[in-house]
């Protein structure tokens, strides 16, 4: 199928409440283009390089989803336009990403990175580093982001049962904090699981392969 197949497949399927995230790492802006045409305009990368170009070449209402590992030095590079941070992993990376949303007036929403893999090539906080974050005085006084959710990857493994079990551990504890955090967003599943990370409760999916197909490697 091609692209604005695809796009149309997976979006039909989907519950009225889960958003789709399109992946578009590695993938050349004309490729971006067909899903734009398409109508679907909420696009996230990994990287903060390839994403900082394609926003300038690129329509500028599309929004901008940053879903990779963050360092503190490059947040400055997408501060005045991303629409939404995935990967918070620490307190330190939250203080930078409030500094450079204040030299830019804006809040920028952001979302708690939980690891709940059996991975250790994966990143985030376990919950209850993420609870005493989220409890903390410097946290806090962090005027200029806000906390709108949680995000988490699965392990990467065949056994449907191990995969289901961790995105319920991450569901379980959004349950627990969403109405006294005004959460809104639990991010879970990716193109290989994101049926799975819907089934345990996710309303916003990061989907790329299924989409564009497999990742062209070569440099944009």
């Amino acid at each position: 199928m091609s692209i604005k197949e695809n796009l149309h497949h997976i979006k039909s399927a989907l519950p009225e409440n889960v958003t789709l995230i399109a992946v578009t790492k590695t993938h050349p802006p004309e490729k971006l283009m067909e899903v734009y045409n398409a109508g679907h305009h909420i696009f996230g990368e990994n990287k903060v390089q390839e994403m900082a170009d394609k926003h300038e070449q690129l329509p500028k209402n599309i929004e901008w989803h940053l879903i990779g590992h963050l360092q503190t030095n490059k947040i400055k590079y997408i501060a005045r336009f991303v629409a939404l941070i995935h990967s918070v992993d620490s307190l330190k990376l939250l203080e930078e990403i409030n500094k450079q949303a204040l030299k830019n007036n804006r809040i920028i929403n952001c979302l708690l990175q939980i690891y709940i893999a059996n991975e250790d090539t994966k990143f985030g906080l376990s919950f209850t580093e993420a609870e005493t974050l989220l409890h903390s005085e410097a946290f806090r006084d962090l005027q200029n982001i806000k906390i709108v959710g949680f995000m988490g990857m699965a392990t990467n493994t065949d056994d449907q049962q191990q995969i289901s079990a961790e995105f319920n551990s991450l569901k379980q504890f959004y349950d627990r904090h969403a109405s006294n955090l005004q959460l809104s967003v639990l991010s879970m599943g990716m193109s290989s699981d994101y049926q799975l990370a819907i089934k345990a409760g996710s309303n916003m999916v990061r989907v790329g392969s299924a989409i564009f197909g497999e990742r062209n490697y070569q440099k944009i």
